[in-house]
Parts: structure tokens; sequence; C-alpha cells
């Protein structure tokens, strides 16, 4: 089984200029000759609930070397260290406790990296757990009455009381710093992630949120990834400095960049979100290319498929991965019609895609994927320059501190595969310390 960009969806990347709007990209990624781009083995592991706080606490028996300043990588550096870790956590303990039931516990990605006098070429491949591309994503069902959220991720308590069906699309992380984070280039996305966030321990309640200064003044309904400056005590998620105060450590660029390919969401219009880890895992200013399809006050669609286009309006629990579900709203979306005959089990997907509605800095970053014998190819591909205040500015002969992470198997959160920090390199000189070297291209 094979899936490719569609001819529209490789214009919409601005290869062939099917918007105006878009800046065409210096190469045709899909062109470049890869066999001649050095590839890098980087192991990846299930980390659990490896929170900052077990990283730097009692339980965890190198917190001392932590907390004076070493990486991890100091203690796990025997070889295949990587998928010891992930294959003991995965199957449960005490920082795993719902494990799911055939999730593996390592992956081996293969990251490719080149660049010319526009772009930085991010190029990644994975085998994916499932024999399918995870590129489902939830949806919204008819009852017979109303529409509601359907499908959920395998860590949710819903799915684990087998209740629904675990339904999530497969994702591609890439967290990069450029020196300016204190403790990235140690502890890389470890420094992002926090107990008292989703699906970790001590998660916040609602009554915890409401009553925080720092979330009330981000207007936050939950605890996402942040860094440990944020916060007067790195220890707990409530101890938030002012906004004056974090806006000041994002103006002096203490912040994490987090470009994320998403295979439903960013995958059918040519893109890869971006966004950044501060005081909140936020997005950069503008719009993203995904927006959620639900009506705020009656819960149901704003937009339904153009059957004329592509002989449906809805589908059913049956055809899922049975072909590519997305709606994408320049292409196949037509206005919601509430009265056009709806049965028990229709389903239209919860997020409309769009590339002509992406703006602004958070629609930075393009990426073209392809799914083959099981195996996601997925190519980033990143302006070098950017001046945005939520932007590192990527320059040839730089290097930068970068975390990979990796979802599938229907899952989000802390489900993921993860690597230590690598640091990436942009045509740097022989003798420079880099696991990663861009090359640059012809």
């Amino acid at each position: 089984m094979k899936r490719t960009m569609l001819f529209s969806q490789i214009a919409a990347l601005g290869i062939i200029g099917a918007f105006g709007s878009v800046p065409a990209v210096a190469a045709d990624p899909a062109k470049i000759n890869w066999a001649k781009v050095p590839m890098v083995n980087v192991p990846l592991f299930y980390p659990g609930q490896s929170s900052y706080e077990w990283l730097t606490g009692k339980d965890h028996e190198g917190a001392s070397k932590v907390k004076r300043g070493d990486a991890c990588t100091s203690c796990h550096d025997e070889k295949d260290a990587e998928k010891e870790i992930g294959e003991k956590l995965v199957k449960g303990g005490p920082l795993e406790p719902m494990p799911v039931k055939g999730k593996d516990g390592y992956k081996d990605l293969k990251v490719q990296a080149a660049y010319d006098s526009k772009n930085v070429y991010l190029r990644f491949q994975w085998h994916t757990l499932n024999a399918y591309p995870g590129t489902e994503h939830q949806y919204l069902r008819f009852d017979g009455k109303e529409w509601k959220v359907w499908g959920f991720p395998k860590l949710d308590k819903i799915v684990q009381d087998r209740q629904m069906q675990g339904l999530y699309e497969d994702r591609m992380s890439v967290m990069l710093d450029d020196g300016k984070v204190p403790g990235f280039d140690k502890q890389g996305c470890w420094l992002t992630c926090h107990d008292g966030q989703r699906d970790m321990p001590k998660q916040f309640t609602k009554s915890e949120i409401e009553a925080n200064a720092l979330m009330k003044a981000i207007k936050r309904s939950d605890v996402r990834k942040y860094l440990p400056s944020t916060r007067t005590d790195s220890a707990d998620w409530k101890t938030g400095k002012t906004v004056e105060e974090i806006n000041k450590i994002k103006a002096d660029g203490g912040f994490v960049e987090l470009f994320q390919w998403r295979a439903h969401r960013s995958y059918p219009v040519g893109m890869a979100d971006d966004g950044y880890v501060l005081e909140w895992r936020n997005s950069d200013a503008g719009v993203n290319p995904f927006n959620g399809n639900s009506d705020a006050k009656t819960h149901a669609p704003k937009f339904m498929w153009d059957e004329k286009k592509v002989g449906y309006k809805s589908i059913t629990v049956g055809d899922l991965r049975k072909g590519d579900h997305f709606l994408i709203r320049e292409q196949n979306a037509v206005p919601f019609d509430p009265n056009a005959g709806w049965k028990e089990g229709d389903m239209i997907p919860d997020y409309v895609v769009s590339r002509a509605d992406a703006k602004g800095s958070a629609a930075d970053n393009n990426a073209i994927a392809s799914w083959k014998d099981g195996v996601w190819t997925v190519v980033m591909i990143r302006p070098l320059g950017l001046t945005n205040p939520d932007d590192k500015a990527l320059k040839e002969g730089g290097v930068y501190n970068v975390g990979f992470a990796v979802h599938d198997d229907n899952i989000t959160t802390r489900g993921h595969h993860v690597s230590f920090n690598k640091r990436l390199g942009l045509g740097v000189t022989k003798g420079t310390k880099v696991d990663i070297n861009a090359v640059k291209l012809p």
C-alpha cells in the first residue's frame, strides 16, 4: 500500500505555485537525490511518565547528576541503551501505570538533512507499528439526535475501558534550541515534560486551573509542555512567573521551537505546523492549517464532504482506513447542511484543513510525505533566517540542539517514542561536534 501527496497537494506546497501567496521553495524536495545525503540512525524509545520532576527526584538514581548539569547520555551511553529502556518501560511499572497492549518500546528513526540558500530539508523515515498509515483522526458522529466527538487516543480512559475505539493521527515532531535554553542541551525534551500535564502524574484538576494566576492570565484550561524557567519552582507547574517575566524570557530567545507534522491535520495540505514551548505549548502567531469543525453552539459540523466531488457526504465506522478521509476546505468541502438526511452512525471529520487559510508565522513550515510498505517518509521544509519573535533563525554554519519524537498506534501525549538530545549542524566544518550535519545542495 502506498500513499503519496496528490498533484494538487504538491501544488499547495508551492513547488508549482498553486497559491500565489505561498512562497516557492528553492529546491523540489521530492526530487532531492537523498541517496547522496548521509543518513543517521537516531534511536527512539518509549519514556512512560519519566517527567522532569522524576528526572530530578528521589526515585531516579541519576538525579544528582542531572542537578549538577550532566547530560542523560552521560549515564545512558551503552550500546542499545534506548532499546533497553523503552522495552522495559512500555511493559508497565512505576513509570507506566497504564501499559497499552501491543505497544512497541523502541523505534529506529532514520534522519537526513540538507539545505540550500532558502531552506533546511529534514527527512525522516520510520516503521509504523500498524500495517496502515495513521491518517485517521477524531470524528463527529451523529447518534440519531445530535453530533458527538467519536474516536479518542489509546491512553484515554474511555478507550482503556473499551467503550470507544482508539483513533489518533500519526505525528513526527522536532524540538529545536539554538543554545539559549538552559539545560536543553543536556536533558532535551524532558525539560518540557512535567507532572501535572495530561496523562502524567499529579494531573491538574479543574479547580487548580481556575485558581492559578498564570493559567488565568494566559487563558488556558489545562497544563501542557512548559520550560522550568517560567516557574518560580521548576518542580511545580502552579508556581508560574508573571506574564511580564515570561515575555522577557521569550524576547531573550529562551524558548524551544516545536515543529509538528501531522498525518491528518497537516499532511493533506503539504505542511507541518509551527509552534514553540515556553510557559505552555504555544502555536506561532497566525493561523495553523487546521481548525475545529464543530459549531460551538450546536456541536454540529461546520463543513461536510462535497458529495459531487468525492461521492459521499459522510462515512461510517466501516469505512475507516479504506482510503484517505481528509476534509479540505478549498478542495472537497461544502458548508454543512442540517437537512441532508443524516442517519445514526454518519461521521464527518472533527477537523477541517486548509492551506489557503494558513498564514503568518504559524504557516512557515512545509512538508511532503508518503507511506509505503509500513514506512512513513516525511520531509520537513524550514525556511532559513526567519525573524519572527516566535522562531529560531536557522543559518548556514549554525549548530542546534534537537530532539525528535514519533507518535503512532493511535496514541498521543506520553505514548510516543523520543530521542535523547542530538546536535544538528548546517554545513559545519570538520571537527565541529554534531550528530547530524546538513549538506549543502548543489
